[in-house]
């Protein structure tokens, strides 16, 4: 069951990080236009969706009306390992919308945040490119947050797929944990619990490392303390 979950989490966090970061670097560098406010309504419909809901209406649209694929037909790796992964599309993007849109309305507001601090002002007074100084400095600085989001983001997934597995009827870690826990097979259902728990600190613990790798004044401060 984990390559299953472990490949859906991939898959849903490569359609976040391809989506949210262009998106958010867009609606930031461009506050207050057409583009921020469309990107803006379009981010409070898609955060309001939950993930089964959008699952349902994927596998209405697509599988019941359109026939692309069919619902409950997934196969193994062993059997197709192409096709798994035409199948896992669909389950991935519905985990992947709302936490999208999430990301890029906190990006954009860190973006924002960072764009009224004093070195923005005297670089943007002493001439500075406003590209250079986004790409350089601002980027930079507000990457930290981002990474800390994007962590919890591969813990949250996981948790995700527990729905999101049973709408599309995905033989993972999310719908072997409900079978444990419907069947009251308490040695599995620890198991999968404490898997989770361990991966939730494993990604926090890579988010802490690779923040303190952008910004070394966070390993100055750990050290401090």
């Amino acid at each position: 069951k984990l390559p299953v979950t472990g490949a859906l989490t991939i898959l849903a966090f490569l359609m976040i990080l391809v989506l949210s970061v262009p998106l958010g670097i867009l609606s930031g560098s461009r506050h207050g236009g057409w583009v921020d406010r469309v990107l803006t309504v379009v981010n409070q419909v898609v955060m309001a969706v939950p993930p089964f809901f959008t699952g349902i209406l994927f596998t209405y649209l697509f599988g019941l009306v359109l026939r692309w694929f069919t619902p409950g037909g997934y196969v193994s790796f062993a059997e197709d390992a192409a096709g798994v992964w035409g199948y896992l599309i669909l389950p991935a993007l519905s985990l992947a919308l709302p936490r999208t849109a999430m990301c890029v309305r906190m990006m954009r507001g860190t973006i924002l945040s960072e764009l009224h601090r004093d070195y923005v002002r005297t670089s943007v007074s002493r001439g500075a490119d406003d590209r250079w100084l986004m790409y350089r400095h601002v980027l930079k600085n507000a990457a930290v947050p981002t990474v800390t989001f994007l962590a919890q983001t591969m813990a949250e997934i996981v948790a995700g797929s527990v729905v999101v597995e049973q709408v599309f009827a995905i033989p993972g870690l999310g719908r072997l944990l409900i079978g444990s826990i419907s069947t009251r097979d308490f040695p599995v259902t620890q198991a999968i619990v404490v898997l989770l728990a361990f991966w939730v600190v494993a990604v926090n613990t890579v988010a802490d490392l690779v923040g303190q790798r952008i910004d070394p004044r966070l390993k100055l401060e750990a050290d401090h303390e």
